[in-house]
């Protein structure tokens, strides 16, 4: 089996975490642990594992001019990225998390265009066009339909996340290119764990572990471990055999997959707003991302 088709395999199992991450992480939130302080729980987690694998097997040096980018990668793939998405799933819905998280792959076109000064063509531009537009309607209409305006804020919330983990991928793909993906991980993280320190700590003092029933405890555990660990590090690893852009076209099944585990656990519902929003983002991430893949398949041909 090549290394682009474990890659691609990979993809599809990161994003399999991801979405029933959504519903788990749903379930813990806030009654058991407030998102700031869940955060911190995931990163200190994710900090452990990736240190001592670190430091007992890789011991990779990093140049000295790569440390800034690692911090500006903890920014924006561990601190924005994290915080915002909980903060965001804690006051909507699995499902209109997952349907908005859609609009990565435009927003990576996006960001791609602007840093590493790829070429944007007119089936691209209006692509980005509807899928800005998809998660718009479903932004506005998550606060409007329901009455409240919670909905409207972390879906909001949720789109800021999904902005943040896009410029993630556009400024880590060259550290993944010239380092180890545990090295890569275990300087983000390190970095990532200075800045939510001080919006977790206090909401993680406050937890009672008591408290927690087995089903709560083995949702956490799968957070931290499988959602933070292993979900980053198949990514880690898919960056380092595909561009920026067809790693982010994997989030177009989160819904699905989100949605189907989400009725599965009687924890979300399907409406008619999210079906038509999740069409048009649908619509405007295959004619960005369709160049893409072709791109990977001419350089395999």
């Amino acid at each position: 089996m090549s290394k682009t088709t474990l890659a691609h395999i990979s993809l599809f199992l990161a994003n399999l975490i991801y979405a029933i991450n959504y519903t788990f992480a749903k379930d813990v939130m806030p009654n058991f642990i407030q998102p700031s302080g869940f955060i911190l729980l995931r990163v200190t987690g994710a900090i452990t594992l990736f240190s001592l694998i670190y430091f007992l097997f890789v011991k990779e040096k990093v140049d000295r001019k790569d440390i800034i980018r690692l911090a500006i990668c903890g920014i924006f793939g561990v601190a924005i990225n994290q915080l915002f998405f909980f903060k965001g799933l804690n006051i909507t819905t699995p499902i209109n998390a997952a349907i908005i998280m859609t609009s990565n792959p435009v927003l990576v076109i996006i960001m791609s265009a602007i840093i590493l000064h790829e070429k944007l063509n007119f089936r691209k531009g209006i692509g980005i066009a509807l899928g800005l537009i998809g998660a718009s309607a479903l932004i506005l209409n998550g606060g409007s339909l329901n009455g409240n305006t919670d909905f409207l804020l972390g879906n909001t919330f949720v789109f800021i996340n999904a902005i943040s983990y896009g410029l993630y991928l556009v400024l880590v793909k060259p550290l993944m290119q010239k380092y180890h993906p545990i090295t890569v991980m275990f300087y983000v993280f390190s970095f990532g764990f200075l800045y939510v320190l001080p919006f977790g700590y206090s909401e993680l003092l406050a937890v009672e572990w008591s408290s927690f029933p087995p089903k709560i405890m083995w949702e956490v555990a799968f957070v931290v471990v499988c959602t933070t660990v292993i979900a980053y590090l198949l990514n880690s690893f898919a960056l380092k055999q595909l561009s920026p852009s067809t790693v982010s076209i994997y989030i177009y099944t989160q819904p699905v997959l989100a949605t189907l585990f989400a009725i599965f656990r009687n924890s979300d519902t399907l409406d008619e707003i999210k079906i038509i929003s999740a069409s048009i983002i649908f619509i405007g991430v295959y004619l960005v991302s369709v160049s893409p893949l072709k791109d990977e398949k001419n350089k395999l041909s």
